[in-house]
């Protein structure tokens, strides 16, 4: 199996990194400092499976000079995917399909309406994960896993195929027989982690011993399970207890993507998280006013991060 990985940043440099070491023909569409890195000194992994580094990596910017791969893990940023999509079709072997590994429940959507729904599945990640430095990647904590589906529903070969190589590499690797349950289920974790880490400044350790804080966390993530179920999504009733428990089980010092990003004054993905949930409860009729807020409060900083370098 040829899997190309779309994005080398922090989830697709350490499963992309894993994969290579285990064997896997592997390539990387990358760009910027990244893809320079790559090219020049390849890719180190720290990763709780180990560190090490690959000398060599099969890497572009264009995904055109790539040859077709049988599996695409689209590891980009979520507002990002829907320009990306199209470049996509020409890395797609017959036979062969996308998988996104974003943030949110909107990414597969994105990919389909360009590659056709039935060239893409259903899928995300767990995992805490970050560019150190270009051509270094790092992941940190005990949760390293991926989760895919059928969009239509169920298992089916070639999903199966994929997680077998997966996990081979050391990844831990899923199969549901609804993707877009545990989609939704890991936006109620994501969007409460980010959003309020984001606004607090405060790492997971601080803010969920904070009762306060810690009350928001979960009710963001109530707000989020509402507008789910109110869409048809079947959400189960422990789907708030498991994500206060991953909360729980972090490192002190965690803190996610978005909230990173915000705090550095780059792009983040608030509006496929947290404005997401706005969006979706207000199509839904579903009232969310703590998403509400983390998005009013961070829009500033996110448009400022969209907008100002352009001025």
């Amino acid at each position: 199996m040829r899997i190309v990985v779309v994005g080398a940043g922090g989830v697709g440099g350490v499963v992309g990194g894993l994969l290579a070491r285990a064997g896997a023909d592997v390539a990387f569409v990358a760009r910027g400092a990244q893809l320079a890195a790559l090219r020049e000194h390849g890719l180190r992994v720290e990763s709780a499976l180990g560190t090490f580094h690959l000398d060599e990596v099969e890497v572009a910017e264009d995904p055109a000079t790539l040859a077709p791969a049988d599996a695409v893990l689209v590891a980009v940023k979520g507002w990002q995917v829907a320009e990306l999509a199209p470049k996509l079709t020409p890395l797609l072997a017959p036979g062969g399909f996308a998988v996104p590994l974003e943030n949110g429940v909107d990414a597969a959507d994105a990919l389909a309406r360009a590659l056709g729904g039935d060239r893409v599945a259903g899928g995300l990640c767990h995992m805490l994960a970050w560019v150190e430095a270009p051509g270094v990647v790092r992941q940190a904590g005990a949760i390293l896993r991926v989760t895919m589906g059928e969009r239509r529903g169920g298992s089916s070969p070639r999903l199966e195929a994929l997680a077998r190589v997966l996990r081979e590499a050391g990844v831990e690797a899923a199969v549901s027989g609804d993707v877009e349950a545990a989609a939704w289920e890991k936006l109620a974790f994501i969007a409460a982690f980010g959003g309020v880490g984001a606004v607090t400044r405060a790492p997971v350790g601080v803010a969920r011993k904070v009762p306060e804080t810690r009350a928001l966390l979960a009710s963001a993530m109530e707000e989020t399970v509402a507008v789910g179920s109110a869409r048809g999504v079947r959400l189960g009733d422990e789907v708030v207890s498991r994500a206060m428990a991953i909360i729980d089980g972090l490192p002190p010092d965690a803190t996610a993507s978005m909230q990173r990003d915000i705090q550095a004054g780059r792009p983040s993905e608030l509006m496929d998280q947290n404005g997401a949930v706005v969006r979706k409860g207000r199509e839904a009729g579903v009232p969310v006013p703590v998403h509400a807020f983390l998005l009013a409060a961070l829009l500033p900083q996110e448009e400022a991060a969209r907008w100002a370098p352009a001025r």
